[in-house]
């Protein structure tokens, strides 16, 4: 399901339609999160993971099959199911901002039942503003931006930006390739100030 909304046809708005449940709903994006990371599992195995009880996981699973995001892989008892790959990208009406929908961030959403920080922030400033600060997160966790590059650019406060950050680096390391940078502080040439010369 790898589409872009500025494809004609209506399959761009069923696969935003497909989706747009896992975003409204924490604990279906938590099953595909959960799907994705996996690869592929039994109900049994969700239930016990994901502390689900019986009918609440066939429910899930069988809204996300309908939906198309999972699928069946295994169709012998029991029945395994894998996430299918999600990337939307979908443009605002005015066409100035684009957004992508991505196993990422349907991941960051699920988080939002289990971290307040993603929960308030996605009350303050929706999916979208979500989806915004994981390009960010990402791009921290590559050196590239500060969390004061992104409180000025986005209109919040450092100490906002800061606390979504935090919260977004285990999603980030979870679904990109990060190398790891910068120096450990042993690594550092510091000059405390405290040093006595001996000679």
């Amino acid at each position: 399901m790898s589409r872009t909304s500025n494809q004609a046809g209506g399959d761009v708005v069923r696969d935003f339609l497909l989706v747009a449940d896992l975003l409204e709903e924490p604990q279906l994006a938590q099953l595909y999160a959960y799907l994705a990371h996996e690869g592929e599992a039994t109900v049994q195995n969700m239930m016990d993971d994901l502390e689900l009880a019986q009918g609440t996981a066939y429910s899930y699973v069988n809204r996300l099959v309908d939906a198309g995001v999972i699928e069946v892989t295994h169709d012998e008892q029991p029945q395994r199911y894998a996430a299918c790959e999600i990337d939307l990208t979908v443009t605002t009406a005015a066409g100035d901002r684009e957004y992508t929908i991505t196993p990422a961030l349907i991941d960051a959403v699920g988080r939002r039942e289990t971290d307040a920080d993603i929960d308030t922030y996605i009350d303050r400033h929706g999916v979208a503003g979500l989806a915004t600060a994981l390009t960010y997160a990402v791009a921290r966790e590559r050196g590239e931006v500060t969390h004061r590059l992104m409180a000025e650019d986005l209109d919040i406060s450092p100490l906002a930006a800061e606390i979504i950050l935090q919260a977004l680096r285990s999603v980030v390391h979870e679904h990109y390739d990060i190398e790891a940078s910068g120096a450990s502080l042993d690594e550092l040439d510091i000059d405390d100030g405290d040093a006595v010369d001996d000679t």
